[in-house]
């Protein structure tokens, strides 16, 4: 199989870092809570139940940290990524407010959780810096300075943000911003669940979850975990099949790490205002003490709609030498699954298919660190019977009204996505494929994935989603099948690697022999 987490594909921040489980879940359980997911929304769901005296077992598909928060870029903002003056058109003053507090909540809360348990993760507070990309007026930056003040944001202008090498010319700064290792933070939190006798079960495929008093959860080996509550925290619900994927879109965005002296550029956070945007920090280097690693984000693309996936490397790489020219080489590429709220705001709370004793985290916008962190507080009060005030601006039942134009348009998307049922598929045949590539091909009435790996071996499985039936298409970059629909992924042999599908590609009858 093609490992996607090969050579220089693998994150900085699971470069030599490894989080202790439980293991598989090898028994039935009954607990007070599930947790279905163990990156940041997941642990700090079971951290603060299990502090409140909850039994909790978290239930992860992969390892601790394996999924999103694996892929992350690390930046930890209230200074959110959809503009506070457009949050204000959608969900008003107060609703914009109520964003604001709600992820400065998130980044104390990490400082805190840190702290109290020692966690070792580079937390350090930082400025950050928006800034106008190359667009001739920078109105936008004065309607968001405003609206950022309104939403009770420390937010100021800089004569231009402390790059030595370009001038972003005049910018806003936001104070008491934030960055940090995920995967060191994961592995303390981790650790604090553990000794708080909550159970993580790693490598244990959840295949449904069942509302009800109690709430049931089943594994792909058929073991059942009973539940006063359940938490669905996989990045995309992967319990709701209808109505949540119609109000959100996943998006593919892109990271490259280049190699740079040690203080060569400040450590901040750093945005810009471009279409495609991109997004700047600093980090360590984990395989040379002397150097920094300069981190580079942005070109998203929606899931599976790109025809070559190495041209957002390249579009990042390029954008980033312009405007530092002394980088070295590139040590890391890697790409995260952000899905996007069609209002700007996370779905946070009870199901909205209404299976009871159900809570999702979802629609993180890129801001999943701290839509993760407010999210686990917000399920956890709900769970325990609190008032919490983000209730409202985060239900995932809610319609907002201004948003009606961005859910017309992804649903149109999503509907010609259908249409590669009709095609011929990618290559006229098996022999036709290269060695180390994908293709879908059409085989009488169906549609099949193949991969042909160096060696020639062929895998090959069903091309139809198992989510909702759309055709997957082959990331080159990835080492995946991608679907273009609602983003579900999936390796080479079929298994789901992202959700909404909880369940493999469907098999196929396979050609055991060596090809060309």
């Amino acid at each position: 199989m093609n490992d996607p987490t090969s050579g220089n594909r693998v994150p900085l921040w699971l470069r030599g870092t490894r989080i202790e489980s439980d293991g598989p879940l090898d028994r039935d359980l009954a607990v007070d809570v599930c947790v279905v997911g163990a990156g940041i929304a997941g642990l700090t769901t079971a951290y603060y139940l299990l502090q409140e005296g909850k039994t909790v077992a978290v239930i992860e598909d992969g390892g601790v940290g394996s999924g999103e928060t694996g892929r992350t870029s690390a930046h930890l903002s209230c200074a959110l990524d959809d503009r506070f003056y457009v949050l204000e058109q959608l969900h008003g003053e107060a609703g914009a407010r109520l964003a604001a507090h709600s992820h400065a909540f998130a980044i104390d809360e990490i400082e805190r959780i840190a702290r109290e348990n020692a966690i070792v993760c580079d937390f350090r507070r930082v400025a950050g810096y928006l800034f106008r990309a190359d667009r001739p007026d920078d109105s936008h930056l004065d309607k968001e300075f405003d609206a950022a003040r309104r939403a009770g944001l420390e937010v100021s202008w800089a004569d231009r943000a402390p790059f030595t090498s370009f001038n972003t010319k005049r910018c806003l700064l936001f104070s008491n911003q934030a960055e940090f290792h995920p995967l060191r933070y994961l592995s303390g939190l981790a650790d604090a669940v553990r000794g708080l006798n909550g159970r993580i079960h790693t490598q244990t495929r959840v295949v449904s979850v069942e509302g009800g008093s109690p709430a049931r959860v089943t594994t792909k080996d058929d073991r059942v975990i009973t539940a006063g509550a359940v938490v669905v925290a996989t990045n995309s619900p992967i319990n709701d099949r209808f109505s949540l994927h119609t109000k959100q879109a996943a998006y593919r965005s892109y990271v490259v790490g280049l190699t740079t002296g040690k203080g060569m550029v400040p450590h901040a956070l750093y945005w810009d205002t471009g279409d495609p945007y991109h997004y700047v920090r600093v980090a360590e280097d984990p395989g040379d003490a002397t150097s920094e690693i300069l981190i580079v984000g942005g070109e998203d693309e929606k899931t599976g709609q790109i025809d070559d996936t190495h041209l957002p490397f390249e579009s990042l790489e390029r954008w980033a030498r312009e405007r530092f020219p002394a980088m070295g080489a590139v040590q890391f590429r890697w790409s995260g699954q952000i899905l996007e709220p069609n209002d700007g705001i996370a779905f946070i709370g009870r199901d909205p298919g209404g299976e009871k004793n159900v809570y999702i985290v979802t629609g993180d916008s890129g801001n999943g660190l701290t839509h993760g962190t407010l999210g686990a507080r917000l399920n956890a009060d709900l769970i325990l019977g609190r008032t919490n005030p983000w209730e409202p601006l985060y239900d995932p039942s809610r319609v907002t009204l201004g948003s009606v134009k961005e859910f017309l348009k992804e649903n149109l998307n999503v509907a010609a996505q259908y249409t590669d049922w009709v095609t011929s598929g990618d290559a006229s045949s098996v022999d036709a494929i290269p060695r180390g590539k994908g293709a879908v091909i059409r085989r009488g009435l169906k549609k099949v994935a193949v991969y042909k790996d160096q060696a020639g071996r062929v895998s090959e499985c069903s091309a139809v989603c198992p989510h909702l039936g759309a055709i997957v298409r082959w990331n080159d970059q990835e080492g995946s099948w991608d679907c273009p629909a609602h983003g579900s992924r999936f390796n080479t042999d079929g298994n789901v690697l992202n959700g909404p599908s909880p369940v493999n590609l469907a098999p196929v009858e396979k050609e055991s022999k060596t090809r060309a």
